[in-house]
């Protein structure tokens, strides 16, 4: 039975409906989620770049083989971390240590050698997968007595997720392209150590939760387990529907993910990304608001955070509120640097600020929408995420006909918008939401090494993704470009329709959970 707020310590001082702690939580995973995403935005435009405008010329299909294997064990490793936090250090010090392994990373990839670029790669993979299950655990166990609020809960954390991707794939991509692209890679590590440090300060907030396991709080896990009296069918049957929709998650993710690899490729190839007179200063204006509405959406929440928790963590607040000060800084920057410059090109990693971005916008609706009595259930989630996601493919798919590996054609930003537009309401309706339902569906005892086996199932889906965004000149060049993109559009939708289908028995496989 649940408990109510008043009796559950995590549920003090709440901010827009959801306790401090998950807020924490939020710009933790925004700083983190900033190093990675700002990373990847850059990482397959540097290794394919000229060696004249300082990347290493590198052909697509060895980037994109490196991306894919590196999307891949990012999302392998949390098995071990989960293993790791759920029998020895605890979820807390899983986030510090990954944390801070992460950080060498991205400073070992700002030294900009071969032997440093894989050094680099091989912390991020490793800190990643301390760092990404156990930060879902924790918000698994702060709201364990409200399983009523975990899919608002989860979809507000998301949002702190994208609020990293956005201000991450913006501001390293930006300085990636336009400055150095040393000083892109070193940006992405100097705001993780800032989101390491903000979370190690403040995450007495969090009271016993997350902390090492202890005989004593195994055999309390045990014995809750025991008390909710399961039945070893039921168990089976929603480890079974957690598998189902793990299998369906990795087409998901080898479609969604081609935003880091192919997508970006058609941005830098073949959109018009030159403006000029009118469309150059629409498009500044633009940005500009684009840049300093979420910013100042995020700040707001920030504040409604130190109100309720500046007295009692004071350090941990005062380094959010420089991260923040040297965000805003650079952001000033940035918006007088492009108003200053006479030319104007839209740069090729901008368009994955997108998805942040729409997800910033959507992701309130998306949880009121889970709260409310129009709610869904988690297949039809499913299903209508992946169908979404394959008609985002289609604008692409329609947007490059006639377009071939060596065409010199470049073709308006508006199919590139659209397809992140339906890509992102794709998301919603599966990524936080496998998160909630995994939760829920696993015994608690299972939660770090589950998270942990759903992210291998992601892992399987960003290589393929790799494998298959390496194609892109080859289907090109013995088909189209629109070929390529159809492959996109009518997988997911095939697969959207089926688990559609497939509702009324994985109802069955959760036996009652929704």
């Amino acid at each position: 039975m649940s408990v109510s707020n008043t009796e559950d310590p995590f549920f003090k001082n709440p901010v827009l409906g959801h306790p401090a702690g998950l807020f924490v939580l939020f710009f933790t995973e925004m700083w983190e989620r900033f190093s990675y995403y700002g990373m990847r935005a850059l990482l397959v435009l540097f290794l394919t770049t000229s060696i004249a405008e300082g990347g290493w010329n590198w052909s697509v299909q060895d980037a994109m083989a490196l991306y894919g294997t590196y999307t891949m064990v990012v999302y392998f490793t949390p098995i071990l971390g989960g293993y790791l936090a759920d029998n020895y250090i605890g979820y807390r010090w899983a986030v510090v240590i990954g944390a801070a392994i992460m950080t060498l990373g991205h400073a070992s990839m700002a030294i900009e050698t071969p032997l440093f670029l894989y050094i680099g790669i091989g912390c991020l993979m490793i800190g990643n997968g301390l760092f990404k299950p156990n930060m879902t655990s924790i918000v698994s166990n702060a709201y364990a007595n409200h399983p009523e609020k975990k899919d608002g809960a989860y979809s507000l954390f998301y949002m702190g997720v994208n609020a990293g991707a956005f201000l991450g794939i913006m501001l390293c991509g930006y300085i990636g392209e336009k400055v150095s692209w040393s000083l892109g890679f070193g940006l992405a590590g100097i705001f993780m150590f800032f989101g390491m440090l903000q979370f190690y300060f403040t995450q007495n907030i969090f009271g016993d939760i997350g902390l090492p396991p202890t005989e004593a709080s195994k055999l309390a896990i045990k014995a809750k387990e025991a008390q909710d009296n399961i039945a070893p069918n039921i168990i089976r049957d929603r480890i079974i529907a957690v598998v189902i929709f793990s299998v369906f998650s990795v087409f998901f993710w080898a479609a969604f993910e081609q935003a880091g690899g192919s997508m970006t490729i058609f941005a830098d190839k073949f959109t018009q990304r030159e403006l000029f007179g009118n469309s150059a200063m629409i498009f500044k204006i633009s940005d500009t608001l684009l840049t300093l509405i979420p910013l100042v959406v995020i700040t707001y929440v920030l504040l409604k955070l130190f109100a309720k928790t500046v007295k009692d963590y004071a350090l941990g607040n005062s380094i959010l509120a420089l991260s923040f000060i040297l965000i805003w800084g650079i952001v000033i920057w940035k918006i007088y640097r492009d108003f200053s410059m006479t030319e104007t090109e839209v740069p090729a990693s901008w368009f994955g600020i997108l998805n942040s971005l729409f997800i910033i916008c959507f992701a309130p609706l998306f949880s009121k929408w889970w709260e409310s009595s129009y709610n869904i259930s988690g297949p039809m989630k499913f299903g209508l995420g992946l169908a979404l996601l394959g008609l985002g493919f289609g604008f692409l798919a329609y947007g490059s006909m006639g377009i071939t590996a060596d065409s010199v054609v470049r073709v308006s930003m508006f199919w590139l918008v659209a397809a992140y537009l339906f890509h992102t309401l794709g998301e919603l309706c599966i990524s936080p939401v496998s998160l909630s339902y995994i939760s829920k569906l696993v015994p608690a005892s299972w939660i770090g090494i589950m998270f942990g086996v759903y992210y291998l199932f992601l892992a399987m889906g960003n290589k393929l993704a790799g494998s298959m965004g390496g194609l892109i000149e080859t289907i090109s060049n013995e088909y189209s470009l629109s070929t390529f993109f159809l492959i996109f559009t009518i997988v997911p939708v095939g697969l959207g329709l089926i688990m559609i289908a497939l509702s009324p028995l994985m109802k069955k496989l959760m036996h009652g959970v929704k």
